[in-house]
């Protein structure tokens, strides 16, 4: 078991407590029939977490991109495992691409052409998975 300093932990019950937030608001969007783009709030919100933990924004697409670097081949295809039975259980799927040791993502959400709260969800459990 890992011990982490408690700001660190703090940091990641706050980003888990974010997390829940924003599924529960974005399945009350899908039960109303409609995925929404983020409004100005939400981005103001949610976005700056996100780049703290070096997601960055692609440069004339409305989209999130992280590049991961593993040990090796393994540990790379283990957590893009993990992460495909979460997209899978979304109905949330990344853009991404892999070499050897490196997972490229993309984050958008093509519904509502943009970034929504699941890809906000996704990007959230995808950095917690990748330390595993």
């Amino acid at each position: 078991m890992r011990y982490w300093p408690i700001a660190a932990q703090e940091a990641v019950l706050e980003e888990r407590q974010v997390m829940r937030l924003c599924l529960i608001q974005s399945r009350r969007h899908e039960e109303a029939g409609k995925i929404q783009v983020l409004t100005l709030e939400e981005r103001e919100q949610l976005l700056p977490m996100l780049h703290n933990s070096q997601w960055s924004e692609v440069v004339g697409r409305d989209a999130l991109y992280k590049e991961f670097v593993f040990k090796d081949f393994n540990q790379a295809f283990g957590f893009m495992s993990r992460v495909a039975l979460q997209a899978e259980k979304m109905d949330h799927h990344p853009e991404w691409f892999n070499v050897y040791n490196k997972v490229h993502i993309t984050l958008s959400t093509h519904e509502c052409g943009g970034l929504s709260k699941r890809d906000i969800t996704l990007a959230t459990f995808i950095d917690q998975v990748s330390v595993l």
